[in-house]
């Protein structure tokens, strides 16, 4: 009998492990200090070319994209007006970003396949964005969050890695490169 408890517990002690175990959580106060300063709006005013990759949970790469953007500010808002190139034959994926920067710092946003808006903090050399977005996957849709976390090499070189969560499990993970035109 307890050997049979303590099987179960020590089955629950293991999928909780590695569920902790997939979790990214990243303190953005560990950046305030860090050089450059990133400045969202300096940055994307204007082109910038980007090119990344998706990885699935076990690490395996699963696409392959670059994207043009085209960053403006327009009435105190940045419109980042995205066209995404994944290689696959079937054209273009367009995206466009409208945000605001509030009078605390942060920023909101909004694009159309987004649900809901985005909110963005600076921290330093560091920008962390974070939203929800209905995925299509296989032909089915997911409701996942993003957390998108950007680090600027220089004042034209940044790097984002995001993380793409169900349930605050990693399911996976986005590394793009970007420089400025």
């Amino acid at each position: 009998m307890h050997a049979k408890i303590i099987s179960k517990c020590l089955i629950l002690f293991a999928a909780i492990s590695l569920t902790i175990g997939c979790s990214v959580s990243i303190d953005g106060s560990n950046y305030q200090s860090q050089q450059p300063t990133f400045d969202l709006e300096t940055f994307f005013n204007g082109k910038v070319i980007a090119w990344g990759i998706v990885q699935d949970r076990s690490g395996e790469l699963v696409q392959r994209f670059v994207v043009d953007i085209d960053g403006r500010i327009e009435n105190d808002k940045l419109i980042l007006d995205e066209t995404f190139d994944y290689g696959l034959g079937d054209g273009p994926v367009k995206r466009i970003w409208t945000l605001s920067k509030n009078a605390n710092g942060i920023y909101t946003g909004n694009a159309s396949d987004i649900a809901g808006p985005a909110t963005g903090t600076s921290y330093g050399n560091a920008f962390n964005f974070v939203y929800e977005m209905d995925l299509d996957v296989d032909g089915s849709t997911y409701r996942v969050n993003f957390d998108d976390w950007f680090w600027a090499f220089d004042d034209k070189q940044m790097m984002n890695r995001s993380y793409i969560k169900k349930f605050g499990i990693v399911m996976a993970e986005v590394t793009i490169f970007m420089q400025k035109q």
